[in-house]
């Protein structure tokens, strides 16, 4: 199927590989005419009348273009599907971010997040390049605290769930207005509706948890706002986006084609935050962080380095997670005995299993009580993988038989 190119510097949030659909615009024949118009209606579109019941004319106020367009009120119209195409072809050509915002809607049914910034404006206007960077990071940090957070409930994550959800922003697409002050990201429905379903809890319960700290000086809100989404990740967030500003707001859009989650309700106002936010949001994000309690798991992974400091004793290793905890790496202090097990395994080819309790100190990154140390059977083409790992990376190995005998 043929699609016509959007030209529009929409990007990916992650850079690391392109969008699993291509930036087209939909065929005429793809097109929802009630979607287009709730489209055009959200991103400042101005219905000019029509033929009641037929279809309905459509402008965009100050574009400094004349472009009009003819919208079926629905499927039935007998012109339908050639006013469609006359529409997408008119969006195309406009060359407005109000027009290419509509075309991603169309081409990827996704919620929107959108975030405003109210930064002093330089000379003529203009902004410096680190107000819009500052503005992009911020909105990336926010929705990786959104996508943590629909993986399950935390105050404080580090290290944990970090690639599936870093993973899950690489489908959404954004869009910064120019000047630094307003951001667009597309969240696909198909895979990312959870995201946006929670940061817009999230987001509410900040919110409520800030007001009723200043109303009560309690901090009570903030710790039941965890079940919401709420998290130091979160915090540190909103602390980025409002740093350096008068003030900022945040406000989700549900897709039309896919309507409103069960969970939200539609039309709410984006969520307000001030300078006058930041401290409350520092205290809450060091109360996340040092209440998180250690975890007590079973990993099973694979080692990737081993120390010590003499031919005997305990030494440091450090383990590529392959089960047990939501984390890639982990590192730990072993006795002798074990010491020598884990680097016998690791000359073989084979992982280990381990139990210990992950401290959230270091972000979850570091196993404390490590005992049970064992070597794990694999079968015969994955310790293959494992040897081959082994031979390409000898550099990260050298001190894996220090001491042994």
């Amino acid at each position: 199927m043929q699609h016509r190119p959007i030209d529009d510097p929409v990007r990916p949030f992650g850079a690391a590989r392109a969008h699993p659909v291509e930036l087209t615009g939909p065929e005429p024949g793809q097109v929802d005419p009630a979607v287009l118009g709730a489209l055009l209606d959200r991103h400042g579109w101005e219905r000019r009348g029509g033929a009641a019941g037929r279809y309905a004319r459509w402008t965009l106020p100050g574009s400094g273009t004349r472009t009009s367009l003819l919208v079926p009120e629905s499927r039935a119209f007998p012109d339908a599907e050639e006013l469609l195409g006359e529409a997408l072809v008119a969006l195309e050509r406009s060359g407005t971010d109000a027009a290419r915002e509509v075309l991603v809607s169309l081409a990827v049914p996704s919620d929107e997040v959108r975030w405003w910034r109210d930064v002093p404006a330089g000379p003529a206007g203009a902004s410096s390049w680190v107000v819009e960077e500052q503005l992009r990071s911020a909105a990336r940090r926010m929705l990786l605290a959104g996508a943590l957070a629909a993986r399950g409930r935390a105050g404080y994550y580090g290290a944990r769930h970090r690639r599936p959800a870093a993973a899950a922003l690489e489908q959404v697409l954004v869009q910064a207005a120019p000047g630094g002050r307003r951001l667009t990201a597309f969240v696909p429905v198909a895979a990312g509706r959870a995201l946006a379903v929670r940061l817009h809890q999230a987001l509410y319960a900040a919110r409520e948890a800030i007001d009723y700290r200043r109303a009560t000086g309690g901090m009570d809100a903030f710790d039941a706002a965890v079940e919401a989404g709420v998290s130091h990740e979160l915090t540190e967030a909103l602390i980025a986006l409002v740093r350096g500003t008068e003030g900022a707001r945040v406000g989700v859009a549900w897709a039309p084609a896919a309507g409103v989650p069960e969970e939200c309700t539609d039309g709410d106002d984006p969520v307000e935050f001030s300078p006058g936010d930041l401290d409350l949001l520092r205290e809450a994000g060091a109360r996340y962080l040092h209440a998180e309690p250690a975890v007590s798991v079973r990993v099973t992974g694979t080692v990737v380095r081993l120390g010590r400091t003499g031919p005997r004793g305990e030494g440091t290793v450090r383990l590529h997670v392959i089960a047990g905890a939501e984390v890639p790496h982990v590192r730990m202090t072993l006795d002798e005995e074990a010491y020598r097990i884990a680097g016998h395994a690791h000359l073989v080819g084979l992982p280990i299993r381990v139990h210990g309790r992950l401290e959230s100190r270091g972000g979850f990154r570091r196993l404390t009580g490590a005992s049970g140390v064992v070597p794990v059977q694999v079968e015969e083409a994955e310790r293959d993988r494992l040897m081959k790992s082994l031979q390409e990376n000898l550099d990260f190995f050298e001190d894996a038989c220090t001491g042994d005998d």
